[in-house]
Formats: structure tokens, sequence, C-alpha cells
């Protein structure tokens, strides 16, 4: 192991709880090197040995009696945290719950414009909260917001199960869907598959100057709607007014002109 010239200690503040050098105060300690047992001795004689050798002593086990410290390099300890940390985080996924809403009659595009992102966020390895809103008298229509539901379920049936049943929470009726297992890697799996179809298209396109690969036009809505959010997906169903509505209070359409 190679460590730092003998009579350099590293000065750096060690992290909350751990001491190292001079910081650990206690007159005599237990010392590892390496794998070896060095057994108790005193502790100016442990960092006397540590300095030696261009490394640090550390107090692994402050609770134990006398306490345990381990001579090592602990610039080189940190880092290998660190990377242990980054990894976790890496293998880590975090859940979030994304909320659609529709209206009792949400049907055809508006349909097929939230389902999309239902699928794109269910892929992206995230639950989706499905919420009905009714306004006015659509409350005493349950159904309809069923069959919005069911719907949505049935279009996204390969990919998701239903978490929560419907329920009515207020003037909102409510599912949650989760992706089902395997959805996320076969998502991340196509979309690299699709990159890769690409880059091969471009590279022709660049031999064969004046020829334009077919399959290399994009929709330019596509692009402009892929990364859009909750807020900006939900924009037609508006609540404000909705809470404050009663319950047998007359639609828009059911006003004579």
């Amino acid at each position: 192991m190679v460590g730092r010239p003998p009579g350099r200690f590293d000065r750096r503040r060690p992290e909350a709880g751990l001491r190292i050098n001079h910081r650990i105060r206690v007159p005599e300690i237990r010392v590892i090197l390496e794998e070896e047992q060095l057994g108790i001795m005193p502790t100016h004689e442990a960092l006397r040995l540590a300095e030696e050798k261009g490394l640090d002593l550390v107090e692994i086990s402050p609770r134990a009696f006398p306490p345990v410290c381990r001579i090592m390099d602990y610039g080189k300890y940190k880092y290998e945290e660190a990377k242990k940390k980054q990894q976790a985080r890496k293998r880590a996924s975090t859940v979030e719950t994304k909320e659609i809403k529709f209206r009792p009659k949400t049907e055809g595009h508006d349909m097929d414009f939230k389902v999309k992102h239902i699928r794109r966020f269910l892929e992206g390895g995230n639950k989706v909260r499905l919420a009905v809103v009714f306004r006015g008298r659509e409350i005493t229509h349950p159904k309809t917001g069923m069959n919005v539901l069911n719907r949505v379920v049935e279009l996204c049936a390969d990919i998701a199960t239903v978490e929560a049943t419907p329920n009515m929470e207020g003037r909102r009726m409510i599912m949650v869907i989760a992706p089902k297992p395997g959805v996320v890697r076969k998502a991340q799996e196509a979309k690299k598959a699709a990159a890769a179809v690409a880059a091969q298209q471009l590279t022709q396109k660049k031999d064969q100057p004046g020829k334009q690969s077919p399959g290399l036009q994009v929709a330019p809505d596509d692009d402009d709607e892929d990364d859009l959010d909750e807020d900006a997906i939900n924009a037609d169903v508006e609540e404000d007014d909705d809470d404050e509505a009663p319950a047998d209070a007359p639609d828009a359409t059911d006003v004579p002109a």
C-alpha cells in the first residue's frame, strides 16, 4: 500500500463520530494493522507507528473498551466509501407518483394525449394517480368516471397494474396504477435500440449525400410533447371552481340560452 511520506498526518476534519490521529485522546487503544491484531497499546505509540508507515490512525469502534483503531490510509478509505454510496444511489430507484387528471367526458384525442404521457411515466418507473374531476351535477353519474378509468387501464394493460382501486375523494374519483416488473428495463432497451437505428440511418444519409433516409423524419409535435410535466398535461382540467360548486348545480349545458 502506498501511503503519504512519514511525518505528514492527514489533518482533514473527519466525518461526524469518526476520530483520526491526534483527535483520538484516550490513553490506550486496541490496534489493527491491515488484518493483523496488534493488541492494546498506548495511543501515542500507535500514532507513532501510523506516522512511520505514512498512514492514519482511525477510530472505528469508539464504544469498545478500549476503543478499537485501525491503521489505514484515511484518504483512500474516504474515496472507497464515496464510491460505494454513489453506486448505491445508482442502484436505488426513486419512485414518484405522478397525477394525471381527466374529466368524465374525456375521450378521443385528449384521451390519447394523456395516455401517451401516462405510459411515459410508467416506463420511467413512476406510479400514476388517475383523477377524474367531476363538476356540478356530473358527480351524480359516477359511472362515467369509472368508464374513463377503465379505458385508461385497458390502454395501459400491457405495462401497468392497478395498485389502488377507484375511490371517491370529494369531487374526485382516484385510482393508482404502477408499472409491471421489467417495464423500465424493456423501455430502456427499446430506447437504446431506437437510438442505434437512428445513428445507423444518419450514417447512411451522410454516405449518400442528396438522398434522405426515410425514417429520420420526426413529427415536430412529438419532440415538443415528450417532456411535458403534470401541470401542462392537466391544463385542460380546472378544479378551482369545481370544489365550490354545489352537487345539484346545473351544468353549463343545462342553462337555457
